[in-house]
């Protein structure tokens, strides 16, 4: 299926790059001692173990089902994804804000000719972080325009991705500011200031994507235009007088199963039989016997139950063909 490779360009393209922003990142901060520099280095390093952990759910999310988990490992993917929101959200915000205000109450001095320094890396922070942002957007838009409405149904993987690197390019902006105002002014302030806003912009972040997942694991239904679409479509059927029940959840990003209780009507079916001339043919050979007319009467009770099992069958791989949204169907006759 295509959607199982759905958001590994663009999380190993981030993880690549976020590893070598990592770096130098850190190296500067320690050397420097600047507050919205530690504030970047703890973002590119949570940022590099959420890719790391997207990539994980993106693998384990590719295994088949099997006899543990008849619909598959799909759901595994919003469960790392949930892990990955969660480290946004304690490692990247809390660390980095908490930093950030235990710098500006201690008044540091920075040590200003690392500073130039600083505004380099960031620089070369901005394309590299750019560039996977752009990858990751691509991926995110595939054949689509870009609106509002495919951030609401993308994958909490690669929109992770999005929001992360959106995010990293954002907070480059911010310490390069800060960097400029405190090479400008000599005052600390605004480098703690500048570390403070890319935490709180982090922890916004968090809680936007462990929403997204949240969703997702405790058990997403399609959406509502869909769902008509789908009663219509069983409606449509002459065996299926209505629907009285209707349920449905996301086994995987954009893929669901169905549970559909039906008012059935088998007269259909009967009118089936009875136009191929089946029984017609039968009853004239043994009209005269009431055995063997009972013995009839047996085998097309008999032949009843699989007569609307084939039938929902046909219902089934028709729904799938034509909602491609739809994996597993389960039709039960009230």
């Amino acid at each position: 299926m295509t959607h199982k490779a759905q958001g590994s360009k663009s999380v190993l393209t981030a993880l690549s790059g976020n590893i070598i922003v990592s770096i130098i990142k850190t190296i500067i901060a320690v050397v420097s001692g600047s507050a919205s520099m530690f504030a970047e280095s703890v973002h590119s390093i949570a940022d590099t173990l959420n890719q790391a952990l997207l990539y994980i759910g993106l693998k384990r999310s590719q295994k088949p089902a099997d006899h543990i988990r008849g619909y598959g490992y799909g759901i595994e993917r919003f469960f790392w994804s949930l892990i990955s929101a969660c480290g946004i959200l304690f490692i990247g915000a809390g660390v980095t804000v908490y930093h950030s205000i235990d710098s500006l109450l201690s008044h540091d001095e920075m040590i200003h000719s690392f500073n130039y320094l600083s505004v380099v890396v960031l620089v070369i922070a901005f394309f590299i972080e750019g560039f996977t942002l752009l990858v990751a957007l691509k991926e995110l838009r595939g054949e689509r325009e870009l609106s509002k409405e495919i951030f609401e149904d993308a994958d909490p993987v690669t929109l992770a991705v999005v929001y992360e690197d959106g995010a990293a390019v954002l907070g480059v902006l911010i310490a390069l500011v800060s960097q400029s105002l405190l090479y400008l002014t000599g005052n600390s302030i605004y480098d703690g200031i500048g570390g403070i806003i890319v935490g709180l912009i982090l922890g916004f972040l968090a809680i936007i994507l462990i929403r997204k997942n949240y969703q997702y694991i405790i058990g997403k239904s399609i959406s509502e235009e869909l769902k008509e679409e789908i009663l219509e479509f069983l409606q449509e059927d002459p065996c299926v007088e209505t629907v009285l029940d209707f349920k449905s959840v996301a086994v995987d990003i954009n893929k669901y199963r169905i549970y559909a209780t039906v008012e059935w009507n088998g007269s259909p079916l009967y009118e089936e039989i009875y136009g191929a001339g089946d029984l017609k043919e039968e009853f004239n050979k043994i009209k005269d016997s009431f055995k063997e007319f009972t013995k009839l009467m047996f085998k097309t009770t008999d032949r009843i139950p699989r007569l609307v099992g084939n039938h929902i069958d046909e219902i089934e791989k028709r729904m799938r063909e034509k909602f491609p949204e739809i994996l597993y169907v389960d039709i039960e006759i009230n």
